[in-house]
């Protein structure tokens, strides 16, 4: 399909740079089936079904974007994937003054070697010493917001708990899984008093989600690759709600797109460890979902294709003007939509 099917202008306006407080104030548009519905988060459980199961995503995000020196340069780096116990995949900011083989001083004794340069202009960097590199993030890296905020303000200590979901405990994600960014332990309380049940799952959030698809057409475009995991306790349990009736609700794409992963043909999920590049786009059929609680996404992006193939584009198309003329807020800070085919 034309990538500019998926187009749409977003006053920049709309683009929220803090999340709502608290976190369940922020407001829920409800797609469900035919019907719109202009509510609050803290409304979902009215919206669900006893029964039903939503599921998040416990990724960690950390510190991922660290500054340093080659030689007389500055080399920016926005660590994506991990590809071993010291080395990490990572997208380089000034990447022509950085070759294989160099050296780069990120600061507070922290320092990796580059080497094999990818098509996509990243580099991999090998870490020195023999502390995790979790703790070296820590001393010498920096929370990473996303570009679409970062270009209208500087990350600070708040964004250290804004960005984190309260189901954070994994870490290795460079981006949060921002739906879940609305929930706190009073809705999941209120939800599970409404007989509706949460899983997690780990999927880690790679920067290559705020990569712009460059192609014209959506089978052009080359997703970069994700590392998840849904163990075997976890995929019987979500077979378990759909067997007795109920639905599996993804919060968030990530988790959306993991669980697509992991489903077999008959819908059923099964045991999941590994990378993922599932590219959704309409005519996917989906298995292993039944609704998404997801945030409101950048015009021409993999994400707003995924929720166009799960409710159509005109049906998306139609939400996102309603959101924008009524003031919604849009993007990882913004409000949630709840899509329920």
């Amino acid at each position: 399909m034309k990538v500019d099917l998926f187009d749409f202008v977003l006053p920049p306006e709309r683009i929220a740079l803090r999340p709502a407080v608290p976190r369940d104030s922020a407001r829920l548009l409800v797609l469900d089936g035919a019907a719109t519905r202009d509510l609050t988060v803290g409304d979902l459980p009215g919206q669900l079904r006893a029964g039903d199961c939503l599921v998040f995503n416990d990724t960690r995000v950390i510190p991922a974007q660290l500054e340093g020196r080659r030689g007389d340069a500055t080399i920016g780096a926005t660590l994506h994937k991990r590809e071993g116990p010291r080395r990490w995949r990572a997208f380089i900011r000034n990447a022509k003054r950085l070759r294989d083989g160099d050296l780069v001083d990120f600061g507070a004794g922290v320092t990796a070697r580059a080497s094999d340069r990818a098509e996509d202009g990243s580099f991999a960097l090998d870490f020195a010493g023999d502390e995790p590199v979790e703790l070296l993030l820590e001393r010498a890296g920096r929370m990473p917001l996303p570009p679409y905020i970062a270009a209208k303000r500087p990350t600070d200590a708040q964004d250290a708990d804004d960005y984190q979901t309260m189901f954070a405990a994994e870490p290795g994600a460079v981006a949060a899984p921002t739906a879940a960014l609305h929930f706190t332990p009073d809705l999941v309380a209120a939800l599970a008093a409404a007989g509706i049940g949460h899983e997690t799952l780990t999927l880690h959030v790679g920067a290559g989600t705020f990569l712009p698809v460059k192609a014209e057409d959506t089978a052009d475009h080359r997703m970069h690759a994700e590392w998840g995991r849904i163990d075997a306790a976890t995929a019987d349990r979500l077979n378990a709600v759909r067997a007795r009736g109920g639905r599996v609700i993804a919060v968030g794409t990530t988790s959306l797109r993991l669980i697509e992963s992991a489903a077999r043909p008959d819908g059923t999920i099964a045991p999941f460890e590994g990378d993922t590049a599932i590219f959704i786009t309409p005519g996917y059929a989906f298995r292993g979902i039944d609704g998404l609680l997801t945030n409101f996404h950048l015009p021409k992006s993999t994400l707003f294709m995924l929720v166009s193939a799960l409710m159509g584009r005109e049906r998306m198309q139609a939400a996102y003007a309603h959101a924008i003329e009524n003031g919604y807020r849009f993007y990882s800070y913004g409000d949630a939509s709840l899509l329920l085919p």
